[in-house]
């Protein structure tokens, strides 16, 4: 069977021997008061890969190379340039058996070079190897990051939550999926042990533990 992968349009010579695609969990677990546990589950987070590559010193008979040999420094180069780029790329593994008939691939259109090591070890001789950490890129719908490159959120996003977020001077609020009365105690009064404000003030609310999404909930002051 044949590997080739890419990053971006630069071919490695040699296919890693083994690469790990992590997906992030994002889910999580509460505890209410009666001691019952619920797992709120979400979109996982952004996928981790790492491996490991082979940078030949010489043109070896089993490596793969576009429009012929090159040296390891011109991948090295290649490799610092799409770190210093701050741009994301693309990353792919196609596979395909002796006969020629192709498998599935791997693709993410989105990726950072997160970082890399250079190592020399004697048992390679010359050759080079080169440990590779990439991640996941999301972009919004219009392409553009929520996050600033100092790492604050943009004030658009900034303007955006607050105009979804519960708001101390409202007078209710409209449940969403994930709340709980001692979230939202905690969020008006600093307090999640005060819920009993928020549900004292709702008597459609018959199990403080059960709130469901689209329930007006009336906010009272403390």
């Amino acid at each position: 069977m044949s590997y080739l992968v890419y990053l971006g349009n630069l071919l490695i010579p040699v296919p890693p021997e083994s690469i790990q695609i992590k997906i992030q969990n994002q889910n999580s677990t509460i505890t209410l008061i009666n001691e019952a546990e619920y797992n709120f589950l979400k979109s996982p987070g952004l996928t981790e890969i790492s491996f490991d590559i082979l940078l030949p010193a010489f043109k070896y008979p089993f490596a793969v190379y576009e429009n012929g040999f090159k040296d390891q420094k011109y991948f090295l180069d290649e490799l610092k340039k799409l770190k210093l780029d701050k741009k994301p790329f693309k990353f792919s593994v196609n596979r395909e058996l002796p006969n020629g008939k192709g498998l599935y691939d791997t693709e993410f259109k989105n990726v950072s070079l997160e970082e890399y090591t250079i190592k020399e070890e004697a048992d390679n001789g010359f050759d080079l190897t080169v440990s590779i950490e990439l991640k996941e890129y999301n972009t919004n719908k219009t392409g553009t990051s929520d996050i600033s490159e100092d790492g604050t959120i943009t004030e658009e996003k900034q303007r955006e939550e607050s105009s979804s977020a519960p708001s101390a001077d409202n007078q209710s609020y409209t449940v969403k999926s994930g709340d709980t009365l001692w979230a939202l105690a905690k969020f008006y009064y600093g307090d999640g042990s005060k819920y009993s404000l928020i549900s004292s003030a709702n008597p459609d609310i018959t199990n403080p533990n059960l709130i469901y999404p689209g329930q007006v909930l009336v906010i009272p002051k403390e």
